[in-house]
């Protein structure tokens, strides 16, 4: 799964899509203990980031997942602008694309509180832990409230570690 994230940021990133990993991923990228199918991203929905978007994942040719094959189906900015949250394939993968998250808001809400992290070589905006713990516990599914405990202890420990002191020895 690692590369199907790394390839999907790295197409992001290059077309310029505001965006925020969001889900499993993010806490997975924290250090979380946690194992996740999917790759979850908030993104801003302004008509050129819908553009951006679409045109940064149309070349892995996304499918909607859970509906009829033949159930036609185009990926565009168009597409985006019609709907919210977007659960998608794109071959053996799962992705998906929210506009909107429970509790927290969408992409405006979230930005102002979201860690910038290196992925890969890459600056990637991350969801917080804290904000993942609310949107888990607000969504209320089984699998949601099974991982608030280890989410939880993420968080804890984060937030004991001191960053090592610098040597102020004189003449070093």
């Amino acid at each position: 799964m690692r590369d199907f994230y790394e390839k999907v940021f790295q197409l992001l990133t290059k077309s310029e899509v505001e965006f925020i990993v969001v889900g499993g991923v993010s806490a997975v990228l924290q250090g979380a203990p946690i194992v996740t199918r999917d790759l979850d991203i908030c993104f801003r929905r302004t008509p050129e980031n819908l553009r951006k978007l679409a045109e940064a994942l149309a070349p892995l040719q996304p499918t909607l997942r859970n509906f009829p094959p033949d159930l036609p189906f185009v990926f565009d900015e168009r597409a985006l602008g019609l709907g919210t949250n977007f659960t998608l394939m794109i071959g053996n993968e799962e992705l998906d694309l929210l506009g909107d998250m429970i509790a927290i808001g969408g992409y405006e809400q979230l930005i102002k509180a979201a860690d910038l992290m290196e992925v890969a070589g890459m600056a990637i905006y991350v969801l917080p832990l804290n904000k993942l713990i609310a949107t888990k516990r607000a969504a209320g599914r089984p699998k949601d409230l099974a991982t608030i405990p280890l989410l939880e202890a993420t968080l804890a420990t984060k937030s004991q570690q001191i960053p090592p002191a610098h040597d102020t020895t004189p003449g070093q």
